[in-house]
């Protein structure tokens, strides 16, 4: 039986994609008044979604697999070849348990006074240059904490290169020519330094305490009981690295929304009802990170009269789910106080994916995003006090991932005095 759903007439829509970015899923609801749609992308068919009933289809185990929904050269770049977010059913549950138990209370406290030290470790060097851009900054500063956290070495020496290969390779998702080579080159320097910690550690050379994700990458046995092999233990051990590193977009955000909302600040301060937290999620839900997340059909079903054929590519659109008026009230204003007795389900607000942490596919790194975002503006209220120079603070919608053009440029810093 035919799908009643609209369908875009066009040949392919993958230069659409690059064309209109983060709101190509977005356009076509609207113009449709329907919450999926039929296109093609890249030679093949593809069904699009939004909205909260889409996002809960969406995370059904049962009826959408991540294997062969990413792209190779995603994995190539941002992911790694054959990582915990293509995987599924029981592989993917036991190897999602050991992200998860990375994630305890005790951690995440470790990772915010990291956190914390490295911020404060900064004001002394930046009170000294003329002008820094916060983007660079923080991506070193993030960094360090990561590889500190999760028990890898890091010499000084080595931070800068280390931290823009893992900004690059977050860069290179939705990229095309040079983007894309050098976020390939980036992930394969990144993969051989890597590689040879898990060496060392399974060599007994390194001692890596044992509650941080070095040693538990390099000694984690699959459901079968065998060691990862190099390569994947390093794949993996990057993506506890990598997205900590990332954090930096939403931080320079979240400056962007000190500057253009000054209210906010007298709001952090005073931290009532815990305002830092709505900041947090506001940011996390009114500016982009990631477009749309792809999973594959896993057998054939009927969802709202269109027919899912198994192998079938379908999109989920998180930009639009974050900003859609039937979820969010006036959802393209910047404001914190809607978090205040927001009691969402895992469907509605999916800035790092939704559904459940242990079960699905949502972001294991979703509270040490929150935590070192926290901790990050906590530093920037009460710790430093800074000018903004006159500079290109527009970000492009059509850009994946975007960023404020200038990457925020901040002068005259100076050790805030109480």
């Amino acid at each position: 039986m035919n799908s009643p759903i609209p369908v875009d007439e066009s040949l392919d829509n993958t230069i659409a994609v690059l064309c209109e970015g983060y709101r190509f899923i977005q356009n076509r609801c609207q113009r449709f008044q329907s919450d999926i749609f039929r296109t093609r992308l890249l030679g093949q068919k593809v069904i699009c979604m939004s909205g909260e009933e889409a996002a809960k289809v969406f995370y059904d185990n049962e009826r959408f697999q991540r294997k062969g929904a990413a792209p190779k050269r995603v994995q190539k770049t941002l992911f790694g070849e054959n990582g915990v977010q293509t995987m599924d059913g029981a592989a993917h549950k036991h190897r999602k348990l050991l992200f998860m138990s990375l994630m305890t209370p005790e951690r995440l406290k470790v990772l915010s006074d990291l956190t914390r030290e490295q911020w404060q470790a900064s004001i002394g060097r930046w009170e000294r240059k003329e002008k820094i851009v916060l983007f660079d900054e923080v991506q070193e500063i993030l960094c360090r904490v990561a590889c500190q956290w999760a028990g890898v070495p890091l010499l000084e020496s080595e931070v800068k290169q280390r931290a823009n290969d893992f900004g690059t390779m977050v860069d290179a998702f939705g990229a095309i020519g040079p983007r894309y080579w050098s976020g390939k080159s980036a992930r394969q320097r990144a993969e051989k330094w890597i590689r040879e910690i898990i060496d060392q550690i399974r060599s007994f050379k390194l001692h890596p305490p044992e509650d941080t994700a070095a040693y538990a990458m390099a000694w984690h046995q699959n459901q079968y009981g065998k060691l990862l092999d190099t390569q994947m233990a390093a794949v993996e051990l990057i993506n506890i690295l990598r997205p900590i590193v990332a954090i930096a977009t939403y931080i320079t955000f979240g400056a962007l929304a000190l500057h253009e909302h000054p209210e906010c600040r007298e709001k952090l301060l005073a931290n009532k009802d815990n305002y830092i937290q709505m900041f947090v999620q506001e940011i996390r839900r009114f500016y982009p990170f990631g477009p749309f997340l792809g999973a594959r059909v896993r057998h054939d079903f009927t969802w709202k009269q269109c027919h899912f054929k198994k192998g079938t590519l379908v999109l989920l659109d998180m930009y639009g789910i974050n900003h859609d008026p039937r979820l969010w009230e006036k959802p393209n204003e910047f404001r914190p106080e809607r978090f205040s007795n927001w009691e969402g389900s895992l469907f509605d607000f999916v800035p790092q994916g939704g559904g459940d942490y242990y079960k699905g596919h949502r972001c294991a790194g979703e509270w040490v995003t929150v935590e070192v975002m926290k901790t990050s503006f906590d530093f920037l209220i009460k710790h430093i006090e800074y000018e903004v120079p006159d500079q290109d603070l527009r970000f492009s919608m059509v850009r994946m991932p975007t960023l404020p053009k200038s990457r925020f440029v901040m002068d005259k810093i100076r050790r805030r005095s109480f």
